[in-house]
């Protein structure tokens, strides 16, 4: 009894202790208008909130007095004195601010915003390396909204699709909408590690926000702002060392606030063209930092995607000496094809510790996300929010939790699943077939018929189908089994060929097993598609393709070992057959265009390249990258790109005597290679090294050799290590070689002044090869050209010991 009424005493001592109290309101202007997304936090700590976008606040507290701050861009601060025990309303009106012009020095016709800009520049690495490492509680929450939309899009009904997701008849409402906390942890210069606490998506009971605080994260102090797939470029804070290149500013005027002055100054882009913000930016005086930004970017300069994107950061002291973001909201409206969106992301800040302890290991996962997350329900979430909903939100997720428990029922998946799965004919001829049973996880694919049709001077008019079966064995750490077959007949050589494939996934690793036969290229990179090779061959006789038969066997076992650390073994035998030409035809016959052998090296004559002959040999491979962080998911790990260049190590070795085997040799190489290096405003490079010896050649055939990624075609499939002009087959060989690749894409840098190019988004591209063999000493490419998203059009050279060889366009495919 003692017992049950100690605890009991201590029970009730707790919940006085964390008893938590709501100050809510509205915030409005002068003219009773609802102020969105103002800021609101308690005066000398880093307890804060934001008003939705119907001015509406609440803030969770202990009870206490206090001092509660309101503001928001363009409005006088407002203070409210608070003794607060119970629950509390507290509506605010804030007023409009006036900034005003006081007497200036003004120097030559300088605006003297140019002054205080100077000095916020020289303060800039100051405040950018201020705080070394903290810890944050972070509130996301993003909202997209349909604003039109066309009635019909590929013969599809919007409408309908428009009334199972909740919009309006007009085709307008919310799209997407969700919430997150996360606790989120930083120290110098870049380790991060964020874990989301709880996650909630309207509509999508099972779903995870996909609210990152990494994403939310700018800093201006930083002279340049990487918004990846937003911009091509890199973005020019206003604040940057060489800022004053780019920008115009005009003092609007200075206002007083908590006893500090802050300098409202507007800045503009000195070039419409240029990467820049737009907007307002406040200072502090004396201190020189920053106060709060109000900035936008717009299609001018060349942004993708949206119209335009707004980015609002508010902070507040944390420290005697640091500040801190308070909120960051980003705000974005944009159209494509007829239908128009916009949307927000907001951020908020609270209980930063800047004097945190971490262990060294905890930077390796980066984010963390655990199957709980999603688990809150509302009463959590109607404590912990701190934006109100609006009447709109509060009705989407009441509406699209329903539709979500009515989607996620078996006859709801069975019936989509059976419309789905309802037979087309025209998917047969032209996209494949595919059916699916999501309740038992199991997905089958049959290959289109028409783009399993081919044509080569070997087979002939030939047909190589496939189809394959896909099943989650391991719903947790989303595992799949996946078996595949396939067909191949050539009406022409009658060879009819056929395969099996598995790849099964064994703990962290995947077992890939391939066997049968078939029509194979001489080239194991398969420099040129089949559906390429066809049209040269059918429309102009240009038989590119070299081709021989393979019956083979192969067990292959990969993954990663930790962290950057992955590698791949295998076996593998095989029957290797030469195989000549079968058919001559061709739709035409243009005027000195003639079909060549299925031999590269005699065109003119079909002489066999190699004997009939067997192999069998182990290949290794292993790479690591320098890093070992990853993000941690409900199922399973994502490791990140490292910002490390790659290495590589191979071996394969031919093993003679096995299972009739003929050869013996033994191939050893390296490679190392980077993408994507950022180099601030001049875009970005890429690069490939790669270097190879044959330590013993006793007995290897042709596609024993070393073969390198060439083209001859105006079309291809472009890649860091891929060459514009190099011959498909000459130049594989059996001895050693060093090749090297550099690719830099200028993103704009040097033609971003043309309007034509600034409209298009063209990116510049050069790319430069390299490749010496005993065979092709110091062959070596230059090309140039402009790139679309993912397609390319190249103009290249190349030389073979400074001697011109070959120019010519090319169309590249990167992707």
């Amino acid at each position: 009894m003692k017992l049950a009424l100690s605890l009991s005493i201590i029970l009730l001592l707790s919940c006085n202790v964390y008893a938590q109290v709501t100050i809510s309101g509205k915030i409005t202007d002068e003219k009773s208008n609802p102020v969105p997304f103002a800021t609101v936090y308690v005066k000398n700590t880093t307890l804060g909130t934001s008003a939705n976008s119907e001015g509406e606040y609440s803030l969770q507290i202990k009870p206490g007095q206090y001092e509660v701050l309101f503001k928001a861009v363009g409005y006088r601060q407002e203070s409210r004195k608070l003794d607060i025990k119970t629950n509390h309303v507290a509506n605010v009106t804030l007023t409009t601010e006036n900034y005003q012009l006081k007497d200036v020095t003004i120097l030559s016709g300088e605006d003297p915003a140019y002054s205080i800009i100077r000095k916020a520049i020289k303060k800039r690495k100051t405040y950018l390396n201020e705080v070394k490492a903290y810890t944050a509680e972070v509130y996301i929450k993003g909202l997209q909204r349909l604003l039109a939309a066309p009635k019909r899009f590929l013969g599809r009904d919007i409408d309908q699709i428009g009334r199972n997701i909740g919009l309006d008849s007009n085709r307008q409402g919310i799209v997407y909408l969700s919430e997150s906390e996360s606790k989120y942890s930083y120290q110098y210069p870049n380790n991060v590690h964020e874990e989301m606490i709880s996650s909630k998506v309207s509509g999508r009971n099972r779903a995870f926000s996909f609210n990152r605080v990494s994403d939310m994260a700018v800093n201006f102090y930083e002279n340049l702002q990487n918004w990846e797939g937003l911009s091509n470029r890199p973005l020019v804070s206003p604040i940057a060392e060489s800022a004053m290149l780019y920008y115009n500013y005009k003092l609007l005027g200075e206002s007083t606030e908590n006893g500090e002055i802050i300098y409202k100054i507007r800045v503009t882009p000195k070039r419409d063209y240029d990467p820049c913000f737009r907007g307002t930016i406040y200072i502090l005086k004396d201190s020189w930092r920053i106060y709060g930004l109000d900035l936008y970017v717009t299609k001018k300069a060349n942004i993708n995607f949206v119209d335009t994107v707004k980015v609002n950061q508010q902070f507040f002291p944390v420290s005697n000496k640091a500040w801190m973001t308070s909120s960051v909201k980003f705000d974005f409206v944009g159209g494509l094809f007829g239908f128009k969106f916009g949307g927000y992301y907001i951020a908020i800040y609270k209980n930063y510790d800047l004097s945190p302890t971490f262990d060294k290991k905890e930077f390796a996962e980066v984010l963390r996300i655990t199957k709980q997350v999603n688990k809150k329900d509302s009463a959590y979430w109607s404590t912990e929010r701190p934006i109100p909903l609006t009447d709109e939100e509060k009705k989407d997720y009441v509406f699209k939790a329903k539709l979500a428990e009515k989607h996620e029922s078996k006859p709801y998946i069975d019936s989509v699943d059976k419309a789905y799965n309802k037979f087309k004919f025209g998917n047969l001829i032209f996209g494949g077939v595919n059916t699916r049973d999501r309740v038992k996880k199991e997905y089958y694919h049959f290959d289109p018929i028409l783009g399993s049709l081919l044509f080569n001077t070997v087979e002939g008019v030939a047909i190589d189908y496939g189809a394959s079966y896909t099943k989650m064995i391991d719903t947790v750490n989303n595992k799949y089994l996946r078996l595949g077959a396939k067909v191949r007949y050539g009406f022409a050589d009658r060879l009819f060929d056929g395969s099996v494939n598995a790849s099964i996934p064994v703990n962290t690793f995947r077992l890939n097993i391939n066997a049968g036969s078939d029509v194979v290229d001489l080239n194991n990179h398969i420099p040129i598609s089949t559906e390429v090779n066809s049209l040269y061959s059918l429309l102009g006789r240009n038989n590119y393709e070299k081709l021989y038969h393979n019956d083979f066997a192969n067990v292959a076992f990969s993954g990663r070992i930790t962290g950057g650390w992955q590698a791949s073994a295998g076996l593998g035998w095989a029957d290797r057959k030469w195989l000549p030409n079968a058919s001559s035809y061709s739709l035409f016959h243009p005027s000195g265009h003639e079909y060549t052998s299925n031999n590269p090296f005699t065109p003119t004559l079909d002489v066999p390249l190699f004997p009939e002959n067997q192999s069998f040999k182990f290949t290794f491979r292993t790479t690591y990258d320098f890093s070992d962080k990853y993000e941690t998911y409900p199922n399973g790990r994502r490791y990140l790109p490292s910002p490390y260049p790659t290495i590589g190590f191979n071996y394969t070795k031919g093993i003679k005597g096995v299972l009739g085997s003929d050869v013996d040799y033994d191939l050893v190489s390296a490679d190392i290679t980077k993408s994507n290096i950022k180099m601030g405003m001049y875009g970005s490079t890429s690069f490939y090294l790669g270097i190879g010896k044959f330590l013993n050649s006793t007995s290897l055939y042709y596609p024993d050799y070393k073969q390198f990624s060439g083209n001859e075609v105006f079309a291809y499939q472009s890649g860091i290590s891929s060459f514009l002009l190099l011959d498909y087959y000459r130049f594989s060989t059996y001895t050693q070689y060093f090749e090297g690749h550099l690719e830099h894409n200028f993103s704009g840098f040097i033609l971003n002044k043309l309007p034509l190019i600034r409209k298009l988004k063209l990116q510049e591209i050069v790319d430069v090869n390299y490749l010496t063999t005993p065979n092709l000493k110091n062959y070596a490419e230059v090309g140039v050209g402009l790139q679309y998203l993912g397609f390319r059009l190249m103009y290249g050279r190349s030389y073979n010991s400074g001697s011109n060889i070959h120019s010519a366009f090319r169309l590249g495919f990167a992707f």
